[in-house]
């Protein structure tokens, strides 16, 4: 007899109590185990469904964990750029990356911003192909989760594409055009 395997669905309790679970190792641990997660988990969706496929996941994975980071970790009642400046130091200070807001028209919702030093692709040799869609996911989700609109991210500039900092563009979702 078989077990039932029930439907999961991400709640942010499920990271569990770092403290309680890792006393001697901490919250900290290397940027190449977190990529051997990544692209481990990329190559075996890129063969077991397909590359647009695998890529569509790991937004959609980045979007979810984006709006769950926004609501656990920032503070969405604070003005834009008071906003921008807590995300900017959150990440920073958890060492996903050095993010920048360089074009930002907040009338109609249209941002460029930069990650640099990110934990998905500083450092890896170029391949002409950008690699950043679960950080895709991730900003659009931190900017639903703040503004309450959907928002399409796309990557323009990529380490992996020769570029030394990875750039977005993030706008409503109805208005995107690449």
């Amino acid at each position: 007899m078989s077990e039932e395997i029930k439907p999961y669905r991400f709640s942010w309790k499920d990271l569990g109590n770092i403290e309680q679970g890792r006393p001697n190792l901490g919250n900290t641990m290397s940027v190449t185990v977190y990529r051997l997660m990544q692209y481990t988990m990329r190559d075996v969706l890129n063969r077991k469904l397909s590359p647009e496929i695998a890529s569509e996941l790991l937004r959609e994975a980045g979007l979810e964990a984006g709006l769950e980071f926004c609501k656990n970790m920032l503070d969405t009642n604070l003005t834009l750029n008071e906003f921008v400046a807590q995300l900017q130091d959150v990440l920073q200070s958890l060492r996903i990356g050095i993010m920048r807001l360089e074009k930002s028209d907040a009338e109609i919702l249209d941002f460029t911003l930069t990650v640099s030093e990110d934990l998905d692709c500083s450092g890896l040799p170029v391949t002409g192909v950008t690699v950043c869609e679960y950080d895709e996911g991730f900003i659009a989700g931190i900017f639903e989760g703040y503004t309450g609109k959907a928002f399409n991210v796309r990557e323009v500039d990529c380490w992996a594409t020769g570029d030394r900092t990875c750039r977005f563009r993030a706008v409503v979702a109805q208005e995107f055009s690449s």
